[in-house]
């Protein structure tokens, strides 16, 4: 479970989140200095990466792989917070410390920088720091949005999005025909206590999803959506929030310093529901 250093070197031009992540803007040279002061770092699914409160030394990018943000309470129950995909960001460039456990929930690759050296390229690399800008300004929208489906939306709503979600982020336009299979990151449980939900709620959804041949699941961890169309209706969103949800731009959780795709449940106090 321990962190390993990857030996893996990737040239910057061929990274698979390139065009996503807080480089996307950077030109040659800037590109040059990101890669004096980066490494990369595997984890196994399971291992901790950060610990919440413990000085941390780098920030990094997600490469591939699936990365839980979560905090535990008084009382020992552990609250996940967030999700990172590819190409979004975990860190504060400011900040020693970080206020969440971040996990890797599956096989994940981090491309790390040194948290300081980064820090001082900011200070003078107007694209990376106009990216780190744009990000956080990315998040706020999606903080919001994710404020309305805790808020209003039927557990459904709440579960299609999340689903519909996961599979634009995997493969936006699928070519015609295609029907892509979709990794679920989360246990059935985990996935209840993300989106406010019980287990029992989310069981039964999935299977009504299931019957009503919106969703086929392969195994508890491998899904593909057979109705994009049903999934669509089913999760109560406009077209405005999907393309939102799946753009190609990452996002930061701003109040706590970790970047993601997905806004934090923290962000407003939820209430798990059965309907």
């Amino acid at each position: 479970m321990t962190r390993m250093s990857d030996p893996r070197s990737i040239d910057c031009n061929a990274c698979p989140i390139r065009h996503r992540a807080v480089c996307a803007r950077c030109d040659a040279a800037e590109l040059d200095q990101l890669a004096a002061i980066k490494t990369y770092r595997s984890y196994s699914a399971g291992a901790q990466i950060m610990q919440r409160g413990a000085a941390v030394d780098f920030v990094a990018s997600v490469v591939t792989g699936v990365v839980s943000l979560s905090k535990t309470l008084e009382d020992v129950r552990i609250q996940t917070v967030g999700l990172l995909l590819a190409s979004d960001f975990i860190g504060r460039p400011e900040r020693d410390v970080i206020d969440f456990d971040v996990t890797a929930t599956t096989d994940v690759v981090l491309c790390c920088f040194e948290r300081r050296r980064f820090k001082a390229m900011l200070e003078h690399t107007p694209h990376l720091s106009h990216r780190l800008l744009e990000m956080t300004m990315d998040e706020l929208d999606a903080a919001r949005n994710w404020m309305l489906l805790l808020g209003r939306k039927t557990a459904r709503e709440r579960l299609a999005s999340f689903f519909e979600l996961l599979a634009l982020r995997a493969q936006p336009a699928p070519a015609a025909g295609l029907i892509p299979r979709v990794e679920l990151p989360l246990s059935r449980e985990e996935t209840a206590n993300y989106l406010g939900l019980t287990l029992e709620t989310v069981s039964r959804q999935l299977s009504q999803l299931k019957a009503q041949g919106i969703l086929e699941f392969h195994d508890r961890r491998h899904f593909s959506v057979l109705d994009r169309a049903g999934l669509q209706a089913a999760s109560g969103s406009d077209e405005k929030l999907r393309k939102h949800w799946a753009g190609a731009q990452s996002s930061m959780v701003a109040s706590e310093g970790v970047y993601s795709c997905y806004t934090p449940t923290s962000c407003i106090k939820s209430t798990k529901i059965s309907i």
